[in-house]
Order: structure tokens, then sequence, then C-alpha cells
């Protein structure tokens, strides 16, 4: 592909950003932190509701504000955030290789694709949401919520994409704070509407899922405002807004990978919640409040993953690859340390964490056994995020999908229909997720040390 040649900018063009300078290890936690707490505050959202939703509302409604929505949602949304990924790759390489024009036609191109998604996955939300959760076999007592809760969350999905798109641009040039400020805005936001809508308008579930996309409606205004008020190549022009194809091409070509990968994550959890929903509503709201726990993990692991894909970018566009294999090694290091001390706290810290979501008894136990089960376990999928988050950085996005959808997503698959049955508990079931685990992340090791591009020093570079 052959995009217009232009003036490579001076240095000053990326004054203020040092990803490609410095010492690797602040560099990154510089970028990390910021990016770790804006995960925070993103997965605060959903857990607020289910805190004020469980507490006030009841089991039913918990199981519907979690579990299977979210699960759903991920499959719709996962994709396109996933697929938009592309362009925060392409925006940091050309940032990294001082390009400012090739930067404004990815940022937007971005942003139109983001609008027009947008507005498909709304019409698809609302649309499927009772046949998706009828097809899980979501059971009779929650599908009224749960139908409820995903219609009203689809019906206001443009705000999501927009500030998912935009804190994306805004990451891919070094900038990681200002989205962290405007998510903890949405945050509070939230917690002010839930408070509002389901404790004193007693609106139970609809309340929910009003407060979450009222707040993600305002996070996206603000992170809209900075795009269009800067004076640097990532502004934002409303008249300029248009689909550039050949950016368009490739920013797919990047991020259609990573879509898919995300569908097929969605899938294999949409079939383990399935294996779930059969285990009784218990189960099914246990499951619902660890998956909250479990995001202390998820959030700090996939802020090394962010970290790591856009200091890559940043150093592959700049062809500095001796610092990319470093900074990749010590980010698997901070990231093996840091899952380690979070799996201590959330196995130790797990049970009166799970009494926030529900003073159920039954329901907190099967919740606790969940903790003792996986978490010692977390470890295990490092080398997954790292690694392929690094690859993606570097443009090599292919390869690692495959490892994925099959290391881990078809895997799991085989595991829930054909294994689980033969011993129906919530042991077997969650069992599938350390044994894909370690099985992935060895393909991931062998190909990042023998095949990928990094491996034999072999540069690619985009075309000019």
């Amino acid at each position: 592909m052959h995009l217009k040649e232009e003036k490579k900018s001076s240095p000053s063009t990326a004054a203020g950003n040092q990803i490609t300078e410095g010492v690797i290890w602040k560099q990154l936690l510089l970028f990390f932190f910021p990016i770790l707490f804006g995960t925070f505050f993103q997965q605060l959202y959903n857990t607020i509701d289910a805190m004020i939703v469980g507490r006030y509302v009841g089991k039913e409604a918990l199981s519907a504000v979690g579990g299977i929505t979210g699960t759903l949602i991920n499959l719709l949304v996962g994709f396109f955030v996933g697929l938009s990924s592309g362009a925060t790759v392409i925006i940091s390489q050309f940032y990294g290789a001082r390009r400012p024009r090739q930067v404004s036609i990815a940022v937007h191109t971005a942003i139109t694709f983001c609008l027009a998604g947008g507005l498909v996955l709304m019409f698809l939300g609302i649309v499927l949401a009772p046949f998706a959760l009828q097809a899980t076999g979501t059971p009779e007592e929650i599908l009224p919520y749960a139908v409820l809760y995903m219609r009203i969350y689809f019906l206001g999905i443009i705000g999501n994409l927009i500030y998912n798109i935009g804190s994306g641009i805004l990451r891919a040039i070094g900038d990681s704070k200002r989205p962290l400020y405007f998510l903890i805005v949405g945050c509070f936001v939230n917690i002010a509407l839930d408070l509002l809508f389901v404790v004193v308008f007693h609106m139970g579930v609809a309340g929910a899922a009003w407060a979450t996309i009222l707040s993600q409606l305002a996070s996206a205004i603000m992170v809209l405002y900075i795009l269009i008020h800067t004076k640097e190549s990532y502004r934002l022009m409303f008249r300029n807004l248009h689909m550039n194809y050949p950016m368009l091409r490739r920013i797919i070509q990047i991020g259609f990978p990573a879509g898919l990968q995300s569908v097929m994550y969605s899938v294999s959890n949409v079939v383990i919640q399935a294996g779930v929903n059969g285990l009784g509503t218990n189960t099914v709201a246990a499951w619902t409040a660890y998956g909250k726990i479990d995001g202390l993990f998820w959030m700090t692991i996939n802020a090394f993953g962010i970290s790591i894909t856009t200091f890559v970018g940043q150093n592959f566009g700049a062809q500095k690859l001796d610092r990319v294999r470093k900074g990749i090694r010590t980010c698997l290091a901070m990231a093996f340390a840091a899952s380690v001390f979070l799996s201590a706290f959330i196995y130790v810290a797990g049970g009166p964490i799970l009494g926030l979501f529900t003073t159920d008894d039954v329901v907190r136990q099967i919740g606790l056994d969940i903790v003792h089960f996986l978490v010692p376990t977390f470890f295990t999928y490092v080398c997954i995020e790292i690694l392929s988050g690094a690859l993606r950085g570097t443009g090599d996005c292919w390869i690692p999908m495959a490892m994925t959808c099959l290391g881990v997503c078809v895997l799991r698959v085989i595991w829930i229909v054909f294994v689980a049955p033969l011993r129906p508990n919530i042991f077997t079931v969650s069992f599938c997720y350390p044994m894909t685990w370690v099985v992935t992340s060895i393909l991931f090791v062998i190909y990042y040390k023998l095949f990928s591009h990094l491996s034999n020093r072999k540069v690619k570079t985009y075309n000019n």
C-alpha cells in the first residue's frame, strides 16, 4: 500500500513525548500508571452498578447487570474496539516517525469509522439482545432485567466508542494522563447517577444502565474537546471527517486481527457463561461477583499491555529495535512482579470484597471457592498479554491472533462442550482458564523468540 509522501517534521513535533528516549522502566511506568488508574475507574463503572444493584435490587438484577450481559456487550463492542486499535498502532508509528500529515489523516479516518460503527452496533444491540440472551440459556428470572439493561446500554453505545477511540489517539501520541482525568470524572458522574436513579428513584436495572451511558457520554465529550482544541497534528476538525480508504485499509489490516481475537474471546466466554448458567442462579451471581474482583488483576495486566504497545509502536516507527527488545523484557519483569502481588492480595481479601456485592451466604461461599481456585494461576497469563501487545506495536497481528484464537478460545470451547458436562460444577468449568493460558503462553514465547520480526532483527516498516 502506498500513501502520499510527506516531509518529515522536526523533532519539536513530538515535544514533551519521551517514549523514544530516556530510561526505559521509568518511561513505561510513567505511561503505565495513568492507564492503570484509568482502567481502574473504567472497571469501576460496572462494579458500582453491580454493587448498588446487587444490594438494593437483588441477586437476579446483579446477575443481569454483570454476567452474561457483560459478555455479550463485549462480544460486539470488543470487536469494534479491537478493530479501531489498528488506528492506535498506526498513529503511534507515524507519530514516532514524525509524520504529522499522516497522523491527521489517521485520526479523522478513525473518528469517522467510529461514528459509522457506533450506529451499526446500536441497531444490532437493541434488536438482538433478547435472542442472544435466550440462546445462551439465561435463566428466566434474570432474562427481563438483562434485556432491559442491554437495550439501554446499546442506545448510548456511541459515547462509549468515541471515548475509547479518542483515548486511544491520545495514548498513541504519549498522553495517558488526560484520558485518566476524563474517566475519573465520568466514574464519579456514574456513582452519583447510580445512587440517584437506583436508590432514590428506584429505577432498578434501568437506572444503572442510564447512569452508565450518561457517564460514558460525559467522558466522550471531554476527550472530543481536547482533540478539537489542540494545535498538534492529532487535532480533530469536523470538516475533515471522512474515510481515507488507503488509511482505513491499513487500520483494518492491523486492527481486524485484534477485533477478531476479541470476538473469539467473547464467544468462548459466552460458551463458558452458558455452562455457568446451567449451574443455577446462585452460581451465576457468584461468578458475576468474582468477575468484578478479578478485574483488579486484568486491569493491571491490560495497562502493561497497552503501555508496551505504544512504547513498541513509537520506537519501532523510529527504528530503535534494541530499545524495543529491552522494553519488552523490562515490561515482562514488571508484569510478573505485579501479578504475584495482586494474586496474593486477591486470595487473602477475596471474602471481604465479595461481601460488598452480595449478602447471600451461599453466593459468597461459591464466589470464595472460585477465587481460591483461579487466582493462584493468574501469572500464567502474563506472557500472552505483554508479547501480543508488543507484537501488535510492530504491526505483527495475524499470527498472534491465530495463536490466541486456537490456544485460548477454541480449546476453551472444546473443554466446555465435551469435558465440563462429564462433571458439571464450577471448578470443571473454570479450569479451562489456566489450562488455555499455559498452552497459549508457550506458543507466544516460541513465536517471539524464533519467528517474530524482533527475533531475527528484521526491520519491517510501513511503505511510504
